[in-house]
Order: C-alpha cells, then structure tokens, then sequence
C-alpha cells in the first residue's frame, strides 16, 4: 500500500509541476504579447515612437530660419518645454517636401521662412496641459496673454490635450524679409493668445495685414491648411499621419536611427 501511495504521489506532483509550467508559459505570452496573445519582438517600436516617416526639416529646406521657441526659455510657458532636446524641427517627409515649395515661393516674393515650431511631442503637449493647470503660474502673462486670464485658456481652446503638431505635419512659421533682414511685420506675434492672432482680424495696418495673406497664399499653394484662430499655423492638406500623436523626442538622434 505505501508503494501504491508514493506512485500515486509522484504521479500527482508531476502532474501539478505540468499545469505550473503551462501557466508560467502563458503569463509569459501574455506579458510579451500585444494583443490577442500573439507574441512581440522585444525590439519593435510602437507606431507612436516610430520615427521612420520624419525628416529633420533643415535638411528639406536648408534656407529656413529656425527659431525653436519650446526649447528655449522664450515661450508662454516660461521654461524650456519637456521633449525638445536639440533647438532643431522634425516634420513628416511629406510636409517636408511640401514646406520645400513653400520656401521656394517665399523667396521668388522676396522672403524666406522662419520657422517656430513643427513636429511636437505629446510629452510636450502635456507639459502644456500641466502648466495650465497651475493658476498660480503668471510668468508670461505680459506677452503672451495679457488679455485673458490664465483660467480660461483650456476651455477657450488655447491649450488643448491634443495637438494636430504631434501628428507630425503641422508647421508654425512666419516670412523674414531678405530686403530688411528682418522677421516680417505681421502685426502680431508668434503664440499670442488672443484675438490679434486671427488671420482675419482687420484691427492692424493694411500693410501687416497683406504680409499675413501672403504667407497664407504661399502656404495653401503649396498644400497646407490654415487655423482660424493663428496665422502662423498651418497643417498639411493631406497630412501622412491624421491619427497617430508620435511620442518621440525632438532631436538628431531621433530621425537618424
């Protein structure tokens, strides 16, 4: 009988040693797995963080004068913004090629581009966010929204979860007149909360207002999209990526991978 028992014993730890190991096996796929437990390599990058279809946009329009605001100190924010590691822009290869056009019709009017901001960082639009949420933190108040008070800047639509430049295409931007080798008088300036940035609002000289339609023309030739509420924004008409927020840093390193 003790024999009979211990068979019965080993058989049943066996048994139990089994089930445990098909378990261990299963948690694994599923740790692994992306969806419906079909495995991942470890090395795939996610679509967010796939910089494959991005260019560094000095080497599209090497003519374009850059001025990365969110890297520096200079913004509505008052602090560099979290995301941009390098003063450089990403943009998708495709406005890219269209931003190319753009800055070729700019020069044959006597002017180049002179670039803010393109490819955002959804870590940066939530750097944004959280700075919205400090009431608190008036810093730059006296230029960039000295109309409003902070409160009302989410719900007005000013700050946003989402932006259309974490989707890559999208391009802020202004005209520098090679004449006067000066930024163009547009009548108002680049992030301005408030209802001067409107591309249509008519309480400026005629002369700013016809350097705002000019850039407005030159970008809708060559693809893009205006903003209503900015006349410095503009979004590739048919942008590459209209459903991904890309998650990437803004730097070399990111498009020469």
């Amino acid at each position: 009988m003790q024999n009979v028992n211990r068979r019965e014993f080993l058989s049943a730890l066996a048994g139990t040693a089994a089930l445990f190991s098909m378990s261990a096996c299963s948690s694994k796929k599923q740790d692994d797995s992306g969806q419906n437990g079909e495995a991942t390599p470890a090395d795939k990058t996610t679509p967010e963080a796939d910089a494959s279809g991005f260019v560094l946009l000095a080497d599209v329009v090497p003519d374009a004068i850059q001025e990365i605001r969110y890297y520096t100190t200079y913004n509505f924010v008052g602090d560099r913004i979290d995301g941009y590691e390098q003063p450089v822009s990403l943009i998708t290869r495709e406005a890219g090629e269209a931003l190319a056009n753009a800055a070729a019709a700019a020069k044959d009017k006597g002017y180049r581009l002179k670039i803010f901001d393109a490819y955002r960082p959804q870590k940066a639009v939530d750097h944004f966010v959280r700075w919205s949420k400090d009431i608190e933190d008036t810093r730059m108040k006296e230029y960039f929204y000295p109309e409003l008070d902070k409160s009302v800047l989410f719900d007005q639509g000013y700050i946003a979860e989402k932006s259309g430049h974490t989707r890559g295409s999208t391009v802020d931007l202004t005209l520098f007149d090679m004449k006067t080798e000066r930024e163009a008088d547009m009548g108002g300036t680049f992030d301005y909360f408030g209802q001067l940035s409107h591309p249509d609002y008519r309480d400026i000289t005629d002369a700013q207002y016809d350097l705002r339609m000019v850039l407005r023309d030159i970008m809708v030739g060559s693809g893009f999209k205006p903003l209503e509420e900015e006349w410095w924004h503009f979004t590739l008409e048919n942008e590459p990526y209209p459903d991904t927020y890309f998650t990437f840093p803004v730097n070399v390193a990111s498009v020469s991978k």
